[in-house]
């Protein structure tokens, strides 16, 4: 039997994508709730989502690499290669948005926009959001490519010849 290797660049997407994931859909979570809590509650839910939001966006830039990784190989085995596309176009609106809403965080945090923070709290929030819808919809393409083309699996024989 001629066992495929761990080591394909292909496995290296779904091994990075899933983190950013739950710790993008997780901040959008925590920085929604520190909209609507005072006090304590509202910082700890600030912060938490802050520290949440960085981490989410820069492993969403890890995992955009890795998916340009595996679009290499992919993309030659599966039927509908316009989903694939699609799929990629649904990750970079995912890393713009949430690369956006981590600036623009940052720039509140440190003061450097002094004006309006009620509103430009709500930007974040907002960019968020539809970061959070975009990224349902890639994982939902994605999905369609894995499990409905097969992309980035190992296909066994018909006759399950090797098992």
């Amino acid at each position: 039997m001629n066992e495929p290797t761990f080591w394909r660049t292909e496995i290296w997407h779904p091994l990075s994508v899933h983190f950013p994931i739950a710790i993008l859909l997780l901040a959008t979570i925590a920085i929604s709730i520190a909209g609507v809590t005072r006090g304590d509650q509202k910082f700890f839910w600030q912060k938490a989502g802050s520290y949440l939001l960085y981490l989410g966006a820069l492993s969403a830039w890890v995992a955009i690499y890795t998916g340009d990784m595996a679009d290499a190989t992919v993309s030659r085995k599966i039927c509908d290669p316009t989903v694939l596309k699609d799929h990629e176009i649904a990750a970079f609106n995912v890393a713009y948005l949430f690369s956006a809403a981590a600036m623009l965080n940052i720039l509140i945090n440190v003061n450097i926009l002094k004006l309006w923070p009620k509103l430009l709290r709500l930007l974040v929030v907002v960019l968020m959001v539809i970061g959070a819808g975009y990224l349902t919809y890639a994982g939902h393409l994605g999905a369609q490519v894995v499990y409905n083309q097969a992309g980035g699996v190992n296909m066994p024989a018909s006759d399950c010849a090797g098992f």
